[in-house]
């Protein structure tokens, strides 16, 4: 399946599920009509009845030492002029009791997808919303503690996290204007707490807008081949940066920070594929990171990359 194939859906306004990974190489399009012949379970941004569990996951990220090495070469990186902002991951094993069905099951979150029994996302984080010819994103940028005394007013005070925040949208806003026009920033940082287990975590998002033509049915395809991979999960400038991601990661990120959307005929709604658990071979992986900036810290961007290990 090809964008041009989604374009061609597009225009006759079949209904379909779209599935992207990272780098948008490996698209998989389910025609909604066919939907239940495959083993795939989705939710996209319905209202969810708070599910109660006390189900914790066991981590053994990899350590300190190793994350920092990744770490430092990102700094070099970025002092070299060669990205501003770099979204770095790892691979973290997980140990739970859990099926891959179980765990979708009673995740709480507004984007959900199981695929098959290979993996399972449960996102906080819209990426796009196409309504009434107008083009919506969400980037979510900055993560905090909830229980850390006046959490809100130090991470939206915090210079760090304000230039990251900065740089996405201003990576999202350059994004959206391929496509659409008229686009401007709805509401700048504000703030949606995260259950992440066994605490709370506030996250900073902000709402980017613009206007696309009446045929943008016809062009979905495009749309989405033009924005992906999406802004907030890799960094900017998105060229060099994909390429230290490629060389500084050490693993496949496959499907994790992907996107998946539905598409109805008449609108389009999508979630980034963060909170991320794989099956392997081996056990359960679960991948997560954050955002690199000159002035971020290893150590707490190791706690934040472990602190997105959860199940909610």
């Amino acid at each position: 399946m090809t964008f041009n194939d989604i374009n061609r859906l597009g225009k006759i306004r079949e209904p379909f599920l779209f599935i992207s990974d990272f780098k948008a190489k490996n698209l998989k399009v389910i025609l909604l009509k066919e939907l239940q012949e495959e083993d795939i379970e989705f939710q996209i941004n319905e209202k969810i009845q708070k599910i109660e569990h006390e189900y914790f996951l066991q981590k053994t990220p990899i350590p300190f030492l190793d994350y920092k090495k990744k770490f430092d070469y990102v700094i070099e990186q970025i002092k070299s002029g060669n990205t501003y902002l770099l979204n770095l991951t790892q691979e973290t094993k997980i140990d739970t009791t859990l099926s891959l069905k179980e765990i979708y099951n009673c995740a709480n979150a507004n984007y959900k997808l199981k695929y098959k029994n290979e993996f399972v996302c449960f996102s906080p984080e819209r990426f796009i919303k196409i309504k009434d010819n107008k083009i919506h994103t969400y980037p979510m940028k900055g993560t905090i503690d909830s229980a850390i005394i006046d959490a809100k007013d130090k991470i939206l005070k915090n210079k760090k996290e304000m230039a990251e925040h900065v740089m996405v949208v201003d990576l999202l806003r350059n994004d959206l204007s391929i496509k659409a026009k008229n686009v401007k920033v709805e509401e700048f940082r504000y703030i949606t707490e995260i259950d992440a287990g066994d605490k709370k975590l506030l996250q900073v998002s902000s709402h980017i807008s613009g206007e696309l033509n009446e045929s943008w049915h016809d062009e979905i395809g495009d749309i989405l081949e033009s924005l992906l991979p999406a802004g907030s999960i890799s960094g900017t400038p998105k060229k060099s940066t994909l390429e230290i991601i490629d060389s500084v990661e050490s693993y496949d990120r496959g499907y994790f920070s992907g996107v998946f959307g539905l598409y109805d005929g008449e609108s389009f709604d999508s979630g980034v594929m963060i909170r991320f658990i794989e099956k392997t071979d081996d056990g359960y992986i679960y991948k997560s990171g954050g955002g690199i900036t000159l002035d971020s810290k290893a150590k707490d961007e190791y706690n934040e990359m472990i602190d997105k290990v959860y199940l909610p």
